[in-house]
């Protein structure tokens, strides 16, 4: 087996379609790592999962999973990664058993035990037909079988969207536990933000197809604040530290890029945390002198 580094490892990589471009994105995925994917409904999220997985192909750059080439090793890629869409792909005639037996034959590392232990834990019926599933017994299901042939690498595209907090908050846990050994890594793409901010060691940030931060999901968070001042105070910050402004009427909120300088520069003023969503919406407007 292959030793590597990155679980995964995306370098230039460029899709272009009518009206959009995936520009020139490069990150990596570390091994034994959680990567939270945010952005934008629209931002290049399933463009990128999906060229990845090699159901695109790309315009140009270079895709690595677990070591191989995404195109020339794709067979044997699939053996080894699990793939879990915001839509259950499975016909809604088949039942959990029907399930069972179809991943059988497709997965040779595939484990009815661990199927079935999932399918007890979630409490999802055996016998009735997924047509008649609700979306979180749906996606329980998409899990149940993502997790049940000792994959390296879980890709999820908006898994947990449209599931009530107690659900996800199940599902989250049951990502830490499968990281486990260290040899497993996720790629969770998701715009609920406070999923992320609870399980992920890492975050990128794509907005209309480029890629805008990446790194350690900490790092980013410290780096981050919001400096909350008078309107004619923004005149006193220097450009270079601002993310964006968003103006009310009350005052202006600022994002700084280096919190702990912007203490230091900006001393009369206050400067609070930033959370992933905050960071999120900032970064969006950044081509915005003042939003509000």
């Amino acid at each position: 087996m292959k030793s590597y580094e990155n679980a995964i490892a995306i370098k230039g990589v460029t899709k272009r379609y009518d009206g959009f471009v995936l520009d020139n994105i490069s990150f990596d995925v570390p091994k034994g790592c959680i990567m939270g994917f945010i952005g934008q409904n629209g931002a290049g999220k399933t463009t990128t999962i999906r060229s990845l997985l090699h159901i695109t192909d790309i315009d140009s750059g270079e895709i690595s999973l677990l070591g191989m080439d995404h195109v020339k090793d794709e067979a044997e890629l699939k053996k080894r990664i699990a793939v879990v869409f915001d839509e259950l792909p499975f016909h809604d005639m088949f039942n959990v058993k029907d399930m069972a037996k179809i991943f059988r034959g497709l997965y040779p590392d595939w484990n009815d035990d661990t199927y079935m232990k999932y399918i007890d834990r979630f409490q999802l019926p055996k016998k009735k037909k997924i047509g008649q599933f609700s979306k979180g017994m749906k996606m329980k299901l998409q899990i149940a079988c993502a997790l049940s042939h000792n994959a390296e690498l879980l890709v999820m595209d908006e898994a947990t969207t449209g599931l009530d907090p107690v659900v996800r908050d199940e599902i989250l846990h049951i990502f830490m536990e499968y990281l486990g050994n260290g040899e497993r890594s996720i790629l969770m793409s998701s715009h609920i933000t406070s999923d992320l901010e609870k399980i992920a060691d890492m975050v990128t940030f794509i907005d209309k197809g480029r890629i805008l931060l990446t790194g350690y999901k900490d790092e980013i968070l410290e780096s981050h604040g919001i400096l909350r001042c008078a309107k004619d105070y923004i005149q006193n910050v220097d450009p270079e530290d601002i993310v964006s402004i968003r103006t009310n009427n009350f005052g202006a909120e600022i994002m700084v890029n280096d919190r702990e300088n912007a203490k230091m520069k900006y001393r009369d003023t206050v400067i609070d945390p930033a959370s992933l969503d905050d960071i999120m919406l900032y970064y969006v407007h950044r081509d915005a002198k003042e939003w509000s």
